[in-house]
C-alpha cells in the first residue's frame, strides 16, 4: 500500500500558492475533482427531490449517492445518514430531540476533552430537562482520557455518553471500542464526535459501538456540511421538531428544509478521493474496502510524518508541547516561552506557513489544561502534508524562538 503524497498534492489546486497548510484540523484544502463535482451538480437540471422530471431525478440521485458514500465511509447504513448545516447544528437538533424523554434522575455524560459542539448541546438540554450532568476529566499532564475515566461515571441512570473520537485540540484518541462496550452495559446511547478522527484513520461505527457517529466532510477534503450516521431503527424512535408537511420518513425527518444538493455531490466526490488515496482494484474491491485500505495507508504515512514533526518541534528552544498521549492523531498543540501564540501565528503566516493559534472551540479542554480561551498554536497534518512543509514550519519556529531568547 504505497502512499504517494506527490500524487495527492497534484490534485489540490490551492497548494499551487506554495503555502504549507497545517490548519487541516480546522478544514482541509479541496481537491479539484470535488470542486468539479459541486460545479457539475449546480449546472445540471436541479430541483427538489422526486422521480418525475429530470431535475427531480438528478436531486434524488445525488442525495442517495451521498448517503451511500457516507455509509461506506463509516461502515453505516445509508438509510441512517443525515445531512445538516454543520456538526454543531445537527448535534443541537439531536440533543433537543432526545431531551424530550429526559428528566430528573437521568444522567448525561460529557467530556472535557471535546470540542464544544459535542458539549454545549448536551449541557444545554440536560439543564433544561432537569437531568444531571456528569463530566469526564482527562489527565492534564498527558492529555490521556482513560476508559476508567468514563466507566466510573456510568450507572443505571445514564442516558447518553458523548465522547470525541479524537480531540481537535490535542489529538488524543480515547479507546472508543472499550468505552462503547461499557456504555452499552447500561441503557445509555453512545454519541461519538468523529469530526477530527475521520480525517486520519479508517472508521467503523459498528466496531466502535456508536449509536450516533457525526463528522464534517470539510475536514476530509470535502465541502462545508455536517453528516450524522445512526441506525435507521434508532432514528425511527426519535421525533424531532419539524414542519407540518415535512415527511416522517427516516432519515429525511431530521433534515429541515431543502438539502444543498451540490454539497452532497461534493461529499460523494470527497469519499471517492479518500477511497483512491491508494489507487487500484476499483473493479474488484468495494468502495468500503478501498476506503479502509487507503485510510490505513494514510494513517501509517501520517504517523511516520508525525514522528518527524514531533522530533522537529522538540528541537525548538523554549517550546512546550501540551499533549503526550500515546494514541493520537497527527496533531500538536504548543507554546514557546516568551512569545504569544497569536504572534507565532502571524509570524509563520508571513513565512507562508499556516498554523493558527487559539482554543479552536475546545474551550473545556483548553481551560482544563490551563490555557484558557487564548489557547496555543495548533498544527495538524493532512493527506497532502509533506516533509518539506514540516521543515519550513520547524525552521520558522526555530527563528521565532531564537529571537525570543536574544
Amino acid at each position: 500500500m504505497t502512499y504517494d503524497v506527490a500524487r495527492i498534492r497534484a490534485g489540490i489546486p490551492a497548494l499551487a500558492d506554495g503555502v504549507a497548510y497545517f490548519d487541516g484540523p480546522g478544514g482541509t484544502q479541496t481537491p479539484g475533482v470535488v470542486a468539479a463535482a459541486i460545479g457539475f451538480a449546480l449546472t445540471r437540471p436541479l430541483s427538489n427531490r422526486a422521480r418525475i422530471t429530470g431535475a427531480e431525478i438528478n436531486a434524488d440521485d445525488i442525495t442517495l449517492a451521498a448517503r451511500q458514500a457516507g455509509a461506506d465511509l463509516v461502515n453505516g447504513d445509508p438509510r441512517g445518514i443525515v445531512f445538516g448545516r454543520s456538526m454543531t447544528d445537527i448535534t443541537f437538533d439531536i440533543a433537543r430531540t432526545l431531551a424530550q424523554n429526559w428528566g430528573p434522575g437521568d444522567e448525561i455524560v460529557v467530556s472535557r476533552l471535546d470540542h464544544d459542539g459535542n458539549v454545549r448541546p448536551w449541557v444545554t438540554y440536560a439543564q433544561r430537562s432537569g437531568a444531571t450532568l456528569r463530566w469526564v476529566d482527562f489527565d492534564k499532564a498527558t492529555g490521556v482520557l482513560a476508559v476508567e475515566d468514563v466507566t466510573k461515571l456510568l450507572n443505571e441512570n445514564t442516558r447518553l455518553v458523548a465522547i470525541t473520537g479524537a480531540s481537535n485540540l490535542l489529538g488524543t484518541r480515547p479507546d472508543l471500542v472499550a468505552i462503547g462496550k461499557a456504555v452499552h452495559r447500561t441503557q445509555a446511547l453512545f454519541y461519538v464526535d468523529g469530526v477530527h478522527l475521520t480525517a486520519h484513520a479508517p472508521v467503523d461505527m459498528q466496531e466502535i459501538g456508536a449509536d450516533f457517529y457525526i463528522c464534517a466532510p470539510y475536514k476530509f477534503l470535502g465541502p462545508h456540511i455536517g453528516m450524522l450516521a445512526a441506525s435507521p431503527a434508532l432514528l425511527e424512535t426519535l421525533h424531532p421538531d419539524k414542519l407540518r408537511p415535512s415527511t416522517e420518513l427516516v432519515p429525511e425527518r431530521f433534515e429541515l428544509g431543502t438539502l444543498p444538493y451540490e454539497l452532497l455531490a461534493g461529499i460523494t466526490a470527497a469519499v471517492d478521493v479518500l477511497a483512491d488515496l491508494v489507487p487500484g482494484d476499483e473493479a474488484t474491491m468495494s468502495r468500503r474496502d478501498r476506503i479502509v485500505r487507503s485510510m490505513t495507508a494514510l494513517e501509517a504515512y501520517e504517523d511516520a510524518l508525525h514522528s518527524y514533526l514531533r522530533s522537529g518541534l522538540e528541537s525548538v528552544p523554549g517550546i512546550r508541547l501540551h499533549c503526550h498521549a500515546p494514541h493520537r492523531t497527527p496533531t500538536e498543540l504548543f507554546s514557546i516561552d516568551g512569545v504569544a501564540g497569536e504572534q507565532i501565528y502571524l509570524t509563520l503566516a508571513a513565512l507562508g506557513v499556516n498554523a493558527p493559534a487559539g482554543s479552536f472551540y475546545a474551550i473545556e479542554a483548553a481551560d482544563w489544561i490551563g490555557l484558557g480561551e487564548s489557547g496555543a498554536v495548533r498544527v495538524g497534518l493532512a493527506p497532502y502534508t509533506n516533509h518539506d512543509d514540516v521543515d519550513r514550519l520547524i525552521a520558522g519556529l526555530r527563528a521565532i524562538a531564537q529571537r525570543a531568547r536574544a
